[in-house]
């Protein structure tokens, strides 16, 4: 609570209030200090009056281990999140994160903390409810549960409050409460995914690839209602020139499945495992052998989440005796390491990226979307409504069985392997107006950074998206449009910031400048500073490498 109500009172008479000795806080004195905090208005400067205590744990903490149910109602009245985790880990690790002196912990520390606990032992991320368990209270437990406290939450150790729970009224209830939890959870994220369908999510992230979004999503619908095989995990093969979405579509799915990406997203750069001997490094070495001890890259992060987001990078990179674990992996949801250990992972994501086939695929691509268009052009000359739109462009099952398999199988040479993927997801070329939104995204980026950092103000006319647009390759997709921002427009920002052309505080604007017929010069982009009154300065920027420079 140090420096919540600093302002008005001394943190001496904060303490004072909060730290009374363990077995006379009373709900009285927990109403005072609410009370005092309101009246500051803390509320209204943004402070959270509910938030930290001097040595960082939530104010419901005190109340945790006292277990008083009356200062625990008034608390969970008041706001308190009956699922905040004690943030104490031991003395010297709070006392580094704090910046507070090591023996002031110990003594806060003990001064808060009940006498029926020990002040030292590691309590790291329990909530009300784990210590209500551990005091064996069951009206508290129920109290807390009504209140909204996660039954499922886990602390430091991983441990839900019901691994410390004696066999009687606190288990019961406990056992209780977490099966309607999940229940209200299923509910809840079934209501949730009617409302905001994958569909929509992707596509707030994803640029373009409308027919390799409705393909993934799909799967994982019927992965997440039931309708899957679950003796098999989903596989994906994604298909596709470099740039063009693949690794970010992989990533946005982990993202939704798993809240925390660092941990249920396992990305496998698939160049690393070209030769024979590299297989150890996927799946460990054998004992006796030289890393042994260390265990495989994947394994090991498999292990740590068996129901993860695992994207296999370049895939067809990798030699054939990883393709061989691999296979065993898709087919029978399981993976036995170095040491012998198998671990299950049935309930995993399994997606691969390549470019095999990426020339024939992006060719196909783009004679389908001009036909699409020919065929729009058509339907509008009819003055026709149903006009062929960009997500009705598909890939046909001649094309992909007369062109695509017999690549596929040329290059992977199995065609138990290829039999184990769920989806083969294609990736097209962007279309024109795709483009646009590349541009758009990527100007709007530096417009940010130069807000942010230089305080000026960058905006752009329409032609200029439409002439970066037109520095598109395909073969390296969204980076041949971010690397043509970096050429055309950073590098004028930088040569006029270096030359001291931009003020601070100055609105600029991006222009197209008309080719000069006589020259025959392509059209150009023009920096111009714009006045407070609406005029524009065409800035003068010096080639670096010129003599007058």
């Amino acid at each position: 609570m140090s420096g919540l109500l600093g302002k008005e009172r001394r943190e001496s008479d904060v303490e004072w209030d909060y730290r009374c000795a363990p077995g006379e806080l009373r709900s009285s004195e927990v109403q005072r200090l609410v009370q005092v905090v309101r009246d500051m208005d803390a509320l209204d400067t943004g402070i959270d009056w509910m938030h930290r205590l001097r040595i960082g744990r939530p104010s419901l903490t005190p109340v945790y281990p006292l277990l008083f149910s009356s200062v625990v109602k008034v608390l969970l009245d008041a706001g308190a999140d009956p699922n905040a985790g004690d943030h104490f880990n031991n003395v010297y690790d709070t006392s580094r994160e704090r910046g507070i002196h090591s023996l002031e912990v110990l003594v806060s520390r003990e001064d808060e903390f009940s006498s029926r606990l020990s002040s030292r032992a590691g309590f790291r991320g329990c909530t009300a409810l784990h210590y209500a368990t551990l005091a064996d209270d069951p009206r508290t437990v129920r109290m807390l549960l009504e209140a909204g406290a996660n039954p499922l939450q886990t602390n430091g150790l991983g441990h839900t409050a019901r691994t410390y729970a004696k066999e009687g009224d606190v288990s019961t209830v406990l056992t209780e409460w977490e099966g309607k939890f999940q229940e209200l959870q299923a509910r809840r994220e079934a209501e949730e995914r009617r409302r905001f369908p994958l569909e929509r999510r992707l596509k707030e992230h994803i640029v373009g690839q409308e027919g390799a979004i409705n393909t993934v999503a799909s799967a994982i619908r019927r992965k997440e209602n039931g309708w899957y095989d679950e003796e098999h995990p989903l596989v994906f093969l994604f298909l596709g020139s470099s740039g063009i979405g693949k690794t970010e579509l992989a990533k946005q799915v982990a993202r939704y499945m798993h809240k925390d990406i660092k941990k249920g997203f396992i990305r496998m750069d698939m160049s690393e495992f070209q030769e024979k001997h590299e297989v150890a490094k996927f799946i460990g070495s054998p004992p006796g052998y030289v890393g042994h001890e260390e265990g495989g890259q994947l394994t090991k992060l498999l292990k740590a989440c068996p129901n993860a987001v695992v994207l296999f990078d370049e895939v067809d990179k990798a030699h054939p005796d990883v393709l061989t674990i691999m296979l065993q992996l898709f087919d029978e949801g399981r993976l036995t390491d170095g040491k012998g250990k198998t671990i299950e992972c049935k309930d995993a994501i399994f997606i691969m990226t390549s470019n095999v086939a990426s020339e024939e695929i992006a060719e196909h691509g783009l004679q389908l979307r001009q036909e699409a268009e020919e065929v729009s052009r058509r339907k509008l000359a009819d003055n026709l409504q149903d006009v062929q739109k960009s997500d009705d462009v598909k890939i046909s099952r001649q094309f992909k069985d007369s062109v695509i398999r017999p690549i596929l199988k040329a290059h992977f040479r199995r065609d138990e392997f290829l039999g184990r993927i769920n989806e083969i997801v294609y990736f097209l070329p962007f279309c024109h107006s795709e483009l646009l939104q590349l541009v758009g995204k990527e100007l709007s980026f530096w417009a940010k950074k130069a807000k942010q950092r230089h305080d000026i103000t960058l905006k752009w006319d329409r032609p200029v998206l439409d002439l970066l647009a037109g520095g598109y390759n395909m073969h390296y997709g969204a980076r041949s449009i971010k690397h043509e921002v970096e050429r055309r427009v950073v590098n004028q920002l930088a040569a006029a910031y270096e030359q001291e052309l931009l003020p601070k505080g100055c609105t600029l604007r991006l222009s197209v400048q008309s080719e000069d017929r006589e020259e025959h010069s392509a059209p150009s982009l023009r920096l111009e500073v714009v006045g407070e009154d609406s005029s524009s300065r065409t800035l003068d920027i010096r080639p670096p490498l010129s003599p007058e420079h």
